[in-house]
């Protein structure tokens, strides 16, 4: 936990890791599997929101005064967009509709590769300048 962009960057390939057993359980027509993978993989994405909004954006706004626009704003919003399409990904998952699953995480891969882009190039590494003193303390608040 040296940073944020180390910590939150180490948590998007874990998240990106249970994706990848999701399509795996899927592609050996493992139910069982697929469905906790599936469980796993949504819990880890929708933990990981919840503490860049809780504890990450409302630190970041506070350090730069940013309060409902910048980077933060926009981040909430793709979080949102991503939520609604993990909701549909979860419907499938239990209704066992496992190619609607693998077609909608396409979508979701999608949305995912550029958010994390645009946090791992922009708001972690302001994180880092702004937080760099606050970072061990916020990480303590891991999982939220």
């Amino acid at each position: 936990m040296d940073s944020a962009s180390t910590f939150l960057t180490s948590d998007h390939r874990a998240c990106d890791a249970l994706w990848f057993a999701v399509e795996t359980a899927v592609q050996a027509d493992d139910s069982a599997a697929a469905r906790d993978a599936w469980t796993a993989c949504a819990d880890a994405m929708l933990r990981h929101f919840a503490f860049e909004e809780r504890v990450l954006f409302p630190a970041i706004e506070d350090a730069t005064g940013m309060h409902g626009m910048g980077p933060t704003a926009v981040m909430r919003h793709e979080h949102e967009q991503m939520r609604r399409l993990l909701a549909t990904m979860s419907a499938a998952a239990n209704a066992a509709q496992w190619q609607t699953l693998l077609d909608q995480g396409d979508t979701l891969l999608l949305l995912v590769g550029q958010h994390n882009i645009k946090e791992e190039h922009i708001l972690y590494p302001l994180a880092d300048a702004r937080l760099s003193d606050e970072w061990p303390a916020l990480a303590q608040r891991w999982p939220v």
